[in-house]
């Protein structure tokens, strides 16, 4: 990517996450950006192009990171299940957590072909993937029926956090995903 796209996809992400996408114009993302309109019409068909561009970088972004958390707390697939809660419990208490940038996206941008709201689409997917693979990896018999019980948590969890600031919900969701998790895997031996 070059440098120029790179900065007006950076800059329009981050005035997504702190503004929102509809209430943000072409033109506050190119004086911040610092770059011309002609720049954006060469990278970008319009406005929906970037934000989609946006929302595919911060999914790269989110999902590197999580999984990097994830393995650097646990080995076996079972515990890195537990440990995406963990990481979930932290990204929560972050000061500057505003809920989730996918979800708010399809909110605002509800047509379900919208390139918004496909990337949103995509992430949510590719997190249930992920999940999926983990529960697999774990023995879960039913490992689909896991990823989606569990993203449902998660999702849950952010906007409960967004919506009420609930400081006593991290714990209470950690605990429904480890029944979850205790009830679709077998249990180890020696336990």
């Amino acid at each position: 990517m070059s440098h120029k796209k790179t900065q007006l996809v950076s800059t329009a992400l981050e005035l997504f996450e702190r503004v929102g996408f509809r209430a943000v114009g072409i033109d506050r993302i190119l004086a911040e950006a610092g770059v011309a309109k002609m720049t954006l019409y060469k990278h970008f068909a319009t406005k929906d192009d970037l934000v989609a561009a946006a929302l595919s970088e911060k999914d790269r972004g989110y999902r590197s990171w999580l999984t990097a958390e994830v393995e650097r707390r646990a080995a076996s697939a079972r515990d890195r299940l537990l440990a995406v809660f963990e990481v979930l419990d932290e990204e929560l208490k972050a000061p500057a957590f505003a809920g989730c940038i996918f979800t708010r996206a399809a909110s605002e941008y509800g047509e379900a072909d919208h390139p918004a709201h496909v990337a949103a689409a995509e992430h949510k997917r590719l997190i249930r993937q992920y999940l999926t693979t983990l529960a697999n990896d774990a023995g879960a018999a039913e490992p689909d029926r896991l990823a989606y019980q569990l993203t449902t948590l998660i999702d849950g969890a952010m906007a409960g956090k967004l919506i009420e600031g609930c400081n006593d919900l991290c714990p209470a969701v950690r605990a429904a995903a480890r029944s979850l998790i205790d009830t679709a895997l077998p249990r180890a031996t020696g336990s």
